[in-house]
């Protein structure tokens, strides 16, 4: 298997946007409608109004602009862009990896372009240059942040109301969970696999990943936290250390079958094989950080903790 051009882009803009800071939610509005907000680029970005025209250059974005009852705002969106089904009406504006539309996107006129954490910041230099409103979304590294991210949007579009009813439920959720896992203290060992192009080096999250965190708080123990790097190759040896009691395949989008974990070298003498905890994961859940990260919350614990939580 190809090891996938997100997982690459994502590294290489990890590596070079880390130091750029997180964005905040503390409007300094200058009117009842005016908006101004600091970006994850560490930009103050104003709007007059709430944005009635929206274009998302990420998949999380337009999921989050959906989720707070903004999708009819949105006049375009990447290529990528596939949740909810809604979103495939939309006007496609290209690939964020393979290239972007300048020229659609400026058609569309859009009073505000929201960029992502996979948005490169020479693009957003770019869009600016055409003279457009571009406010780049730091990804959350946590739960809080994701309820942050939804409430800036909402701030962007209009949409306070909706977004504040959508974190409450969210919160609500992600609290359920934690009172269903209270006084478990079992915790089994989780690995989630990326890419296993090399099936003897397979990449996996390692510790403070959203993908650590969250099974961290379905009650389960990263196999890949003892890794450096929020993103690395975990050897074969390794694995067999770690002896996985869950085996979670995050690349079974792009063909990995359970099937076939048993008939790679070494990976028979896995506790997680060897007891059929194999299963394939929608990692679309915890690549995109917007609300559906609480849906692959839930999912964890399902199938990490099913008499606990059904």
């Amino acid at each position: 298997m190809k090891f996938n051009t997100l997982f690459r882009t994502i590294l290489l803009i990890t590596s070079l946007l880390a130091a750029c800071g997180a964005p905040t939610a503390e409007p300094t509005a200058a009117s009842d409608t005016s908006i101004s907000l600091t970006d994850g680029l560490n930009r103050t970005v104003s709007l007059a109004t709430p944005a009635e025209h929206v274009i998302s250059l990420a998949p999380s974005n337009t999921e989050i602009l959906f989720a707070i009852d903004a999708g009819e705002q949105v006049v375009g969106r990447d290529a990528a862009s596939d949740y909810p089904a809604e979103a495939l009406s939309i006007t496609d504006i290209g690939d964020t990896y393979a290239g972007l539309n300048s020229e659609i996107i400026v058609s569309l006129q859009p009073d505000l372009v929201l960029a992502a954490e996979i948005t490169p910041v020479e693009y957003v230099a770019e869009l600016e240059q055409l003279g457009l409103t571009v406010f780049w979304l730091a990804n959350p590294t946590d739960l809080d942040g994701l309820y942050t991210n939804l409430n800036i949007v909402a701030q962007l579009t209009g949409r306070e109301v909706e977004a504040i009813a959508l974190i409450e439920s969210l919160q609500g959720r992600a609290a359920t969970v934690e009172a269903a896992l209270a006084g478990v203290t079992e915790k089994p060992t989780v690995f989630y696999e990326l890419d296993a192009t090399d099936s003897s080096a397979p990449w996996t999250a390692g510790g403070g990943t959203f993908i650590d965190l969250l099974i961290t708080k379905a009650g389960g123990q990263n196999a890949g936290a003892v890794l450096d790097g929020d993103y690395a190759q975990i050897s074969i040896e390794e694995l067999l250390v770690q002896n996985p009691d869950v085996i979670l395949l995050g690349d079974a989008a792009y063909g990995v079958t359970v099937e076939s974990i048993a008939a790679r070298a070494g990976w028979d003498q896995l506790a997680a094989v060897q007891t059929g905890q194999v299963f394939p994961f929608d990692d679309n859940l915890v690549s995109r950080p917007g609300p559906r990260l609480i849906d692959a919350l839930e999912q964890l614990v399902r199938l990490l903790h099913p008499d606990q939580f059904n």
